[in-house]
């Protein structure tokens, strides 16, 4: 589904650790001021190093971003929200309730779950961090390319 882009997007997971922050900077990096984006879980994790590594090896930093919930919210006002994990997904439908504005659940899987060696859990992350980066471009309307 391409569509423009909503003023403001809030992006929750389980644990704000993995996915959500990914989908947060990767939309802020595609697409800078134009949009206020955020990003929460249901419960509040511990940073992810896997995470921060896969995103500096697209030129994203992640180093500064601390896992909050969505009780630490201190704004309610979205136009789009999207959880990735089911839990997310109820927690989103129960806080939108009273809320005028879309849910789009985005389904996505948690690479922390893999096993195997450094290589093969990165991979993981890799695959998820490059998923929510076509899903994003394609949901909403590629920004133009610089004017050089």
């Amino acid at each position: 589904m391409t569509g423009d882009l909503p003023g403001a997007v809030l992006f929750c997971c389980t644990m704000n650790a993995i996915r959500s922050p990914m989908a947060e900077a990767i939309t802020k990096h595609l697409f800078g001021h134009a949009v206020y984006v955020d990003s929460v879980g249901v419960r509040r994790g511990a940073p992810d190093p896997f995470t921060a590594i896969v995103m500096d090896e697209i030129g994203i930093d992640l180093s500064r971003h601390r896992p909050k919930s969505f009780d630490d919210l201190e704004d309610e006002s979205y136009d789009l929200v999207i959880p990735l994990s089911p839990d997310a997904q109820h927690r989103a439908v129960e806080m939108t309730r009273t809320m005028a504005c879309e849910v789009e659940f985005w389904h996505t899987f948690d690479p922390s779950f893999v096993e195997g060696s450094r290589e093969v859990r990165l991979d993981a992350y890799r695959e998820v961090r490059d998923g929510l980066m076509a899903r994003i471009a394609d949901r909403f309307s590629r920004p133009p390319a610089p004017v050089v």
